[in-house]
């Protein structure tokens, strides 16, 4: 019986499962099974417990990869989880317990999301949260085609302010599963001086930035985030 975990990935806010299409591509191409989920971007709790019952579902080992608040995601689907092989935060949050994205977000100056971002009222009391489409490519993706960025900008999925609120609740994994890390030397979304941070917190067994790249690493860079995938995927095993 074969020991290599299944890859599941998560997409974060302002993003979708087909972000990953670049990364699942050269995974399959080394046999590796890889798994999108998609994020509900509701809450951490609520979406790590759905990112949880999914790789029940799928059963055997898993490596859970997360972007951007992904991140908050994988660390709550993570914890105290035996089916957990190891962890990738690729441009993303790496929580201790008790903080959230909002709060890591402004502990580094460089964001630049919250002047792109466009706020309204849904059923439930909650407010979504987008990014404007004439500011996305900029902010989000400026090193992908302008064509490709605007239709991620035209299927991006909305956050709830709840979610970039609500802190990790429970043990943070990375202090109990081997984890890597690897984002954006100018990411405007989440500062890459925090993301240094975190990965250096967490005792990453990788931790690498792409020069100039976006906080859209896994459409922008797929090589090198399947890199450091497969790296995850062949110590795991």
């Amino acid at each position: 019986m074969s020991t290599t975990p299944t890859v599941l990935l998560v997409h974060g806010a302002f993003a979708e499962s087909a972000s990953w299409n670049g990364v699942i591509t050269r995974l399959q191409g080394e046999s590796v099974r890889a798994v999108a989920v998609a994020n509900p971007l509701r809450s951490v709790a609520g979406d790590g417990d759905h990112v949880r019952a999914v790789a029940d579902a799928i059963g055997g080992p898993v490596l859970l990869v997360g972007h951007s608040y992904g991140g908050m995601v994988i660390s709550h689907a993570g914890a105290d989880n035996p089916n957990v092989a190891g962890l990738v935060y690729v441009a993303a949050f790496v929580p201790e317990t008790g903080e959230s994205a909002l709060e890591l977000s402004a502990k580094f100056p460089g964001s630049t999301l919250g002047d792109a971002l466009l706020g309204y009222p849904v059923p439930g009391g909650d407010v979504e949260l987008r990014i404007t489409g004439e500011k996305f490519h900029q902010q989000f993706a400026h090193d992908v085609p302008a064509d490709l960025a605007a239709t991620m900008a035209a299927t991006q999925r909305p956050v709830t302010e709840a979610a970039l609120k609500e802190a990790l609740a429970v043990p943070a994994p990375w202090r109990a599963v081997p984890t890597w890390s690897i984002w954006a030397e100018q990411d405007r979304n989440i500062p890459a001086e925090l993301e240094a941070f975190t990965a250096e917190r967490a005792a990453t067994r990788a931790a690498i930035e792409i020069a100039g790249a976006s906080h859209a690493l896994s459409v922008s860079q797929p090589d090198a985030v399947a890199k450091v995938i497969l790296e995850a995927v062949r110590t795991t095993s």
